[in-house]
């Protein structure tokens, strides 16, 4: 621990010395060796990102804290992009002193990278706004996503009340769910509705795992629990290697859906393979999930697709 303390504090000192040196030999200033070297994804936004965030130049930080304002004010949308972006762009290229038209390639994917780096701050701020409203049993809209919940997961047996153990069915833990979502608030329920109303053959395919007699969970409350692993990768910076690599999209809450979508199916399928002895082995099993997720993100060339197969258990 002390030595990588020590690295770091030499590295802290050596960096400008490194990037003067580079800049005279490739005649490339630190952003465009990345663009130019690095794989377009996670590599190149990550070491984009890096790179700007340990700028001790003054226009930089103002770009940068420029960037972070807009995302505070929930501003950074495409329909912005060119005003928001444009003078930001204009002086990265000042300050380090790049031809636009000698290097033409450099804009836009420079550009791309400061797209997918404030989307993704901007995802936390309204990931964290629907993690903290509470299921509110008088709030109508909330009412009513909880009800499609059901009729798409079992959809030709009608609930008999709104109060009723029937919700155990699918995977809620008493007679009104409304108490399983108070650690992940509507973010939980905005999950299972999107898992539900997207991939519709993929959640009914899982339910019936969970309901099977043998291997079966608690679909409502393992789904909840996957909710807050997303959260916390989305919130320590490791879910960037999947945000970054889907490449026709940038970060957004469908994107953070269709993340917790692949954690869940991919944790079902390793949930009936372990073939657990009883549902006393889900913390074993969901820590053992959980840490061969982090490996993959972990690395910045993976890429993460449901690839649905059928089954029998």
């Amino acid at each position: 621990m002390v030595f990588f303390n020590l690295w770091s504090v030499l590295q802290w000192y050596l960096r400008p010395f490194i990037k003067w040196f580079l800049r005279k030999t490739t005649r490339l200033c630190e952003l465009q060796r990345i663009c130019y070297g690095d794989k377009a994804g996670a590599e190149r936004t990550c070491n984009i990102e890096k790179s700007l965030m340990l700028s001790r130049t003054q226009d930089v930080k103002d770009v940068v804290s420029f960037l972070d304002l807009v995302v505070k004010e929930r501003r950074f949308h495409s329909s912005n992009f060119h005003e928001i972006l444009d003078p930001s762009i204009n002086i990265i290229l000042r300050v380090k002193k790049i031809n636009p038209k000698l290097h033409d390639v450099f804009v836009p994917s420079f550009r791309k990278s400061l797209q997918q780096i404030w989307s993704y701050r901007q995802l936390i701020d309204e990931i964290e706004d629907l993690r903290r409203t509470q299921f509110d049993s008088n709030n109508i809209e909330h009412e009513e996503k909880l009800l499609k919940l059901w009729d798409l997961l079992v959809p030709n047996n009608p609930l008999e009340a709104r109060v009723t153990k029937e919700w155990q069915y699918i995977g809620f833990q008493g007679d009104d769910p409304k108490t399983d979502f108070r650690g992940m608030g509507l973010l939980g329920l905005e999950n299972l509705l999107f898992f539900a109303s997207e991939y519709p053959e993929v959640s009914s395919h899982v339910l019936s795992h969970s309901r099977h007699p043998k291997y079966g969970y608690t679909f409502a409350i393992v789904g909840i629990n996957l909710t807050s692993m997303a959260y916390y990768l989305l919130k320590d910076g490791s879910a960037k290697t999947y945000m970054f690599n889907a490449k026709q999209y940038l970060p957004s809450v469908n994107l953070f859906h269709k993340f917790y979508c692949y954690l869940f199916y991919e944790f079902d399928k390793l949930w009936i393979e372990s073939k657990p002895e009883n549902i006393m082995e889900f913390s074993v099993i969901f820590k053992k999930f959980e840490n061969a997720i982090q490996t993959e993100l972990a690395d910045p060339a993976s890429v993460f697709r449901i690839n649905i197969e059928v089954d029998t258990v």
